[in-house]
């Protein structure tokens, strides 16, 4: 039993790629610090914070509901990250370093998932 979300491994992971999302937006031009910049960052933050939230819920429902929000979130930065390639305001090593840290982030999140669905709760 884990005694506080930075036990969840799900959420290590999704932390650490909040972090490097920081790092990597911090090189992005100035005029897009309240587009993409803010957008992709929300995002990110999203997925460790919906994690945080969704540990304290009681309710089997309650997790996974948050999970999948979560989830969602995972997934708009992966077009977040082929954007930024694409727009050339990360380089192809930053492009593939993004890459593997959401995958990273994506199969715990998805195995966290699958282990709330499969114990028992009192709803």
């Amino acid at each position: 039993m884990t005694q506080s979300f930075k036990d969840i491994i799900a959420w290590q992971k999704a932390h650490q790629f909040v972090l490097f999302v920081y790092r990597m937006t911090n090189k992005f031009p100035a005029h897009e610090r309240f587009g993409l910049c803010s957008q992709f960052r929300r995002a990110a933050v999203s997925i460790s914070a919906n994690i945080v939230e969704g540990y304290k819920k009681i309710g089997k429902a309650d997790k996974l509901r948050l999970m999948n929000i979560a989830q969602g979130s995972l997934e708009e930065c992966r077009y977040y990250i082929l954007l930024s390639k694409d727009l050339n305001y990360i380089t192809e090593n930053d492009y593939n370093q993004l890459t593997w840290s959401i995958e990273e982030a994506s199969k715990t999140l998805n195995a966290y998932c699958k282990s709330i669905a499969t114990r028992k709760f009192e709803d």
